[in-house]
């Protein structure tokens, strides 16, 4: 059986803030039987997670892209690939069965061909909603988990302070960090992100960072007592005022630098003197580096998905020609919580 597999790609590398018109959607023929003797399996997607790190996989260069290897460069007029959850169709791996969900690393498409040895596996679809693997359970949950829980273990009573805190990784950051029993302030850049922050997923404050003139006296107001932890998913200035008002020995998780991947945009610039007199430890990391913690995160989310003390946000979108408007979004600030497209199921 051949099928029409719509398919997105870039048209150029993209060095500047993203737009629609840098993507074009193209179309191919795909027959979705597998080749006798071949390993090859044939998925057809059903949900597609929006992540801002491929920006860096858009450049020309970025120090990203040898850094590990779903970060590799992508080349115009080709393919893009990303975390997905999908259903087999096809297969010649004894491994999976038509039938099957699955959840790995397939392209931009309405059918995947993936080949043997390619990020993947299966899924128990009765356990939780298939999209909770693309955040909560997927990358954006372990990531939050390790980054502050592996990283840093909270105690009761600590200040944490979470930027981004409306997207995929913050909305979890501020609740594992409340349910450890922290003081938590999250910033975001809408009325109604601060007030979802609050009202529903229990963040002790937050605050509308486009509202602020000085975010250095903001953190002060926030944090009279300084911060303990500090969660960084947007980089530049929002890095240096967090760094201003760290607690000596303080700690601060480098997740994101999403203000800093246009390249004509001002890079943070922090105060040193305060790093080094205040013994803050700074850490960067990829959600990968946690592999190895991926069953505990995953038990004790369970856990706290099923109790309905951690609460999941979701924003989709329909259709695999809404990718590049959903990805340029995330540039825009549209989204709120885990951003994904879902494609005819």
């Amino acid at each position: 059986m051949e099928v029409s597999n719509k398919y997105v790609v870039i048209k150029h590398h993209i060095e500047e803030a993203p737009k629609e018109s840098d993507f074009e959607l193209k179309t191919e023929s795909l027959n979705l039987l597998v080749d006798e003797g071949s390993d090859d399996i044939i998925v057809k997607n059903l949900y597609i997670s929006i992540d801002p790190y491929h920006i860096n996989r858009m450049k020309s260069f970025s120090p990203s892209q040898d850094a590990i290897s779903y970060s590799t460069p992508l080349i115009p007029g080709q393919a893009i690939d990303g975390p997905s959850v999908g259903n087999v169709v096809a297969s010649g791996n004894a491994k999976f069965e038509k039938g099957d969900f699955v959840v790995g690393i397939f392209t931009w498409a309405e059918y995947s061909v993936v080949k043997e040895g390619s990020i993947m596996r299966k899924l128990d679809p009765s356990q939780f909603p298939l999209t909770y693997y693309l955040g909560v359970l997927g990358f954006s949950g372990l990531s939050a988990y390790g980054g502050l829980c592996e990283f840093w273990k909270p105690q009761k009573g600590e200040k944490v302070f979470v930027s981004a805190a409306s997207g995929s990784i913050g909305t979890l950051v501020g609740q594992y960090a409340k349910l450890l029993g922290c003081y938590v302030v999250g910033s975001s850049g809408t009325k109604e992100k601060v007030a979802l922050l609050k009202d529903k997923l229990g963040f002790d404050n937050a605050f509308n960072y486009k509202e602020e003139i000085n975010l250095n006296a903001t953190l002060k107001r926030y944090f009279p007592d300084g911060i303990d932890i500090y969660f960084d998913n947007v980089g530049g200035e929002m890095l240096e005022a967090a760094i201003d008002n760290m607690n000596a020995f303080g700690r601060i998780t480098i997740c994101g630098v999403i203000s800093e991947y246009d390249i004509t945009k001002k890079r943070a610039s922090p105060n040193m003197l305060n790093v080094i007199y205040k013994r803050i430890t700074i850490k960067g990391f990829l959600a990968g580096d946690f592999l190895n913690i991926y069953s505990d995160f995953l038990a004790q989310t369970s856990n706290y998905l099923r109790s309905g003390k951690l609460k999941v946000i979701e924003d989709i979108s329909f259709g695999v020609e809404t990718i590049p408007s959903a990805f340029v979004g995330i540039f825009k600030g549209n989204n709120i919580g885990k951003k994904i497209v879902e494609l005819k199921v």
